[in-house]
Parts: structure tokens; C-alpha cells; sequence
């Protein structure tokens, strides 16, 4: 029997992180959040003076990179063994990742680095084409999304908790941009899976969100 995968995938903003390390963390599985790796690469490939949008030198820092996932109240991500948590959140690294992205060669490498998390006794994935491209044969799969203005509101409340100057319209422009982008895209384009169960969580506590997904498991 193949080990169980829960793919949670929708747009930026949408509560995918907090809600899939609840329930990893409740079940006991592992986690994947492949948001964090193409950020992770992005801050790698900017930090090695890559050009972003030159595939084949993006494609080998891909290969050379090394992530760990400590998954906590809140995840620790670590490249090559350096804490890179504090820059994955940045508005400048989300956008450089959305670029990387949509590199083909680079999300054949990614991919497999991708596929190697799922381990016994199980895995919650979350990204954008989780159910869709990576674990399409994932028995429990979730679209979770939120209007772009409630997405956008919540990354303005989590800036300013930090101290953050943030601003609300451009914070909202920069998500329907990013949306756009990610659906448009020819590789693996942001779409529900056929299977998947939607949920919009505008009006929906965290809680309630996450007491819905455990319902569903099968």
C-alpha cells in the first residue's frame, strides 16, 4: 500500500502553511510546502548572481542546493545548512520565485526533491500543483483559496505585527498580479485538481478550516 498524501494547494495568502502544519503536526506526518523550496532556490539563485530567467544556470543551482524542513509551531527552513526563514517571507523573494517557477527544467529537478518527502507514516503537501502534477495520485486532496482582498489584508496584519511598512492596495495588486501569473504559466499553471474538495476560507476561522480537512481524510 503507497504511502498517504494530503495535497492542500491554491493561490498566496490563502492560510495553506498554518493549516498544513496543524494537521501534520496532529497526524504526525511529515511536510512538504513547495512554496518554500522555490523561494528557497530563488534566495539561492540570488545569492549566487544568477540571472533568474536563464534557465540552465537556475537549473543548476537547483541541483546543488540542500533544503531541510524543521516543522514546528512555525517551519524552519534551511539552506545548505544556513536558518533562510526570516527571507522566504519577503514580497521581493515571492516574486522572484514566481519567476523561477516557471522554469520547465527547473521543476523537473525540484520535482523529484518534491516526490523523495513522501515517507511512512504519511505527508501533507502544500503548494500550488500538489494534487494536479506532483502526488496526482494522492487519495485526499483540498483547493483552499480566499478572496484576493482577504488574502491581501492578512499579509498586511502579519507585516505590520513585524514592524513591517506595508501597503494594503499594493500588497493587493502584487496578489491578483501573482495569481495571474501562476495560472497563466505553461508549467504546471495554479488550477484545482479534478478530485480535490474546495474550500474558501474568507469567513472561515483557521480552525474551522483545519477541523474540515481532518473530516475529509480518508
Amino acid at each position: 500500500m503507497s504511502v498517504p498524501v494530503l495535497t492542500i494547494d491554491g493561490p498566496s495568502g490563502a492560510g495553506k502553511g498554518t493549516v498544513s502544519r496543524a494537521i501534520a503536526r496532529k497526524l504526525g506526518w511529515h511536510y512538504l510546502d513547495s512554496g518554500s523550496i522555490y523561494r528557497s532556490l530563488a534566495i539561492a539563485a540570488i545569492a549566487a548572481g544568477a540571472d533568474l530567467s536563464d534557465e540552465a544556470v537556475v537549473a543548476e543551482v537547483a541541483k546543488a542546493m540542500v533544503l531541510e524542513f524543521e516543522c514546528a509551531d512555525e517551519l524552519t527552513v534551511k539552506l545548505d545548512g544556513k536558518d533562510i526563514t526570516g527571507q522566504l517571507g519577503l514580497e521581493s523573494t515571492g516574486n522572484a520565485a514566481s519567476v523561477v517557477a516557471a522554469l520547465p527544467e527547473v521543476r523537473k529537478i525540484l520535482l523529484q526533491k518534491q516526490k523523495d518527502f513522501r515517507k511512512p507514516p504519511g505527508l501533507v503537501a502544500d503548494g500550488r500543483d500538489m494534487g494536479t502534477v506532483v502526488f496526482p495520485d494522492a487519495q485526499n486532496k483540498v483547493f483552499l483559496t480566499a478572496s484576493a482582498g482577504e488574502r491581501a489584508m492578512r499579509r498586511y496584519k502579519q507585516l505590520k505585527e513585524k514592524g513591517i511598512d506595508a501597503n494594503l492596495s499594493s500588497i493587493t495588486q502584487e496578489i491578483e498580479e501573482r495569481d495571474l501569473r501562476d495560472q497563466q504559466r505553461k508549467a504546471a499553471p495554479l488550477m484545482q485538481a479534478d478530485d480535490a474538495v474546495f474550500i474558501d476560507s474568507s469567513d472561515m476561522s483557521i480552525e474551522a478550516v483545519i477541523e474540515q480537512i481532518v473530516n475529509l481524510i480518508r
